[in-house]
């Protein structure tokens, strides 16, 4: 068998391109008030022109880009869309509720593909779709007690929210949720809008014990259990609401195409497979352990990790320390979000490098390490100690060059050192997912969850380490 390496510089720039035409819509997608006022686009106008403008928001479900690839769970549903209707998409991506809604109302989007709560006020100014699903929004609070024993919640319901400080995304039917809830009960709830952080972080903040309380919505509780297991989410605030889509006032062929759609496509095997996909599939944890070896042998693959790491110059025991972390050595593993092989190569990067058989151990070792050898390149003139060097080379390996790129960039503007790892771009890449650093004018990428790239250089790290002191070069 031949091993056909093409050059992984063609899919970098693909990437490249694709990441600079999100960066582009995304620093347009909120507009002054007043400043513009556009014909009606309903469903001729979009199909004409063949683009469907849709705005969507950047967290872990609905869309966001790993290792170079545009994932999640409305993406998949809007390129099923787009199939449909014979358009292209033109993504924008906006967190901040308030600026959908002028963007729906002047033109500037389409479609508004998020998780928007249906009520009263909003519809007077946006059509909404058919409803997606419904849900309840529910308290999120940090469990306690004892550990062995049964975990114990502050707050049980409602009435006991008086005197608490809730923290909830800005503009959002959380806010106005809370904000009845405060004159049904009559207490003295104090409600605080963040304009910073949308309510994937919020959550997280919870967790971590930055703040105390927030709200959700129920629909996403099996994703953030999982995730934020030590968080309690049983307590409701609201009654069940629908969660739909919406469209500009007027535009009714648009709405009245997309729910006939959603009813059809909802009927359908691909639409649960879909969901199950980022609903119910089980993400990879990151593990922390060690994997303690001795001697001189590491896996079954040591003399093919030996011959790849030998011809590009480097530590065959890293590299074996990268595959353990990234599949345990199971040449058929299969990542949440598509990796696969002992690399965890993504099928674009594999067949990008001339990888016929993504599972056979020789070709996925093979181009697992002409990639982080290519990754090591781009770092090697600006960060000369190759430990350093070796962090920023992990990290793009998990979660993309681009990412990294966009973390040095925010530790040069906000006064951090850019070509040093620790406290200075591993802080920026761990919170990019805050808007605040991802909507940044100097990122090009987007939004990252940056504990997995974090985690991961630790792990890898950690295993390396255990290796150079325990396994004969």
């Amino acid at each position: 068998m031949k091993f056909k390496y093409r050059n992984v510089f063609l899919l970098m720039l693909l990437i490249s391109l694709f990441s600079i035409f999100v960066e582009q819509t995304r620093s347009d997608s909120v507009w002054e008030d007043g400043k513009f006022e556009a014909p009606l686009r309903d469903l001729e106008t979009i199909r004409k022109e063949g683009h469907l403008r849709v705005v969507v928001d950047y967290n872990s479900i609905s869309y966001f880009v790993y290792r170079g690839k545009p994932m999640g769970y409305k993406y998949e549903l809007l390129r099923e869309l787009a199939r449909e209707l014979d358009v292209e998409l033109d993504f924008y991506v906006n967190n901040d509720v308030e600026s959908t809604f002028f963007g729906l109302e002047t033109g500037r989007y389409d479609l508004a593909a998020k998780n928007l709560t249906v009520t009263g006020e909003r519809s007077r100014r946006v059509d909404f779709t058919q409803p997606l699903e419904q849900t309840r929004q529910v308290l999120v609070q940090r469990k306690s007690g004892i550990p062995g024993e049964e975990k114990e919640i502050a707050i049980r319901n409602v009435l006991d929210l008086s005197g608490k400080r809730v923290v909830v995304q800005q503009s959002s039917a959380f806010y106005e949720r809370l904000k009845n809830l405060k004159e049904e009960t009559g207490g003295k709830l104090v409600i605080v809008e963040d304009s910073i952080s949308d309510t994937e972080h919020l959550v997280e903040k919870v967790s971590t014990g930055e703040i105390e309380l927030t709200v959700c919505d129920e629909s996403m509780i099996k994703l953030y259990q999982r995730q934020y297991p030590g968080l309690d989410f049983s307590v409701p605030v609201s009654f069940r609401q629908n969660i739909a889509w919406a469209v500009r006032k007027d535009a009714v062929n648009l709405r009245e195409y997309i729910d006939s759609w959603l009813t059809e496509f909802q009927g359908t095997y691909r639409y649960q497979a879909i969901r199950n996909h980022y609903y119910k599939t089980e993400r990879k944890q990151y593990r922390m352990s060690l994997l303690h070896a001795t001697g001189s042998r590491i896996s079954e693959y040591d003399e093919l990790v030996k011959s790849e790491a030998k011809a590009k110059g480097m530590d065959w025991r890293l590299i074996s320390a990268v595959m353990y972390k990234e599949s345990s050595f199971d040449p058929l593993a299969i990542s949440f979000a598509g990796a696969s092989g002992l690399m965890q190569l993504m099928p674009e990067t594999a067949e990008s490098m001339g990888v016929e058989d993504i599972f056979d151990p020789e070709q996925n070792i093979k181009a697992g390490v002409a990639l982080l050898s290519w990754l090591n390149d781009q770092f090697l003139q600006e960060i000369p100690d190759e430990r350093e060097r070796l962090k920023f080379v992990l990290a793009s390996y998990n979660v993309g060059l681009g990412h990294v790129r966009d973390s040095q960039r925010l530790a040069e503007k906000y006064g951090r050192n850019p070509l040093v790892w620790n406290d200075h771009v591993e802080f920026f890449l761990l919170n990019k997912s805050e808007v605040k650093y991802y909507s940044d004018e100097v990122v090009r990428w987007g939004y990252c969850n940056g504990s997995e790239p974090y985690h991961f250089v630790q792990a890898v790290l950690g295993n390396y380490d255990n290796f150079l002191a325990s396994v004969s070069s």
